[in-house]
């Protein structure tokens, strides 16, 4: 059976994602492969967008993404508060410049700026 984006079926992608979200936000640094690093880089500067409206809503909306209370109420509390005068880019990309021993991979850093 063929998989989709990633070498994933859909599912399997989407749980991915958001525990790399999850931990992103719990630990502000993640190392991963480039390719997913640019997938979870959109995914969390639009959750970070939702935590600065701050309404109840948005809570809600983030909660229903992420996978832990504590990281959503850290995200609400700590991480949007810091970012309130910036207009995006919450995050950036730092390539390493080393490669995945097994299949080669480009590995990068995905931080919060």
């Amino acid at each position: 059976m063929p998989c989709g984006k990633l070498g994933m079926k859909s599912s399997h992608r989407k749980a991915v994602f958001r525990n790399m979200v999850t931990s992103l936000f719990k630990e502000e640094r993640i190392e991963t492969t480039a390719p997913r690093a640019r997938e979870v880089k959109s995914i969390a500067d639009k959750m970070i967008t939702l935590a600065k409206r701050g309404d109840l809503h948005a809570r809600r909306q983030v909660l229903a993404y992420l996978q832990e209370e504590d990281v959503v109420r850290k995200l609400f509390d700590q991480i949007a508060p810091r970012y309130a005068d910036r207009q995006g880019g919450y995050t950036r990309v730092i390539r390493k410049g080393e490669y995945r021993r097994g299949d080669a991979a480009e590995m990068v850093i995905l931080e919060l700026v």
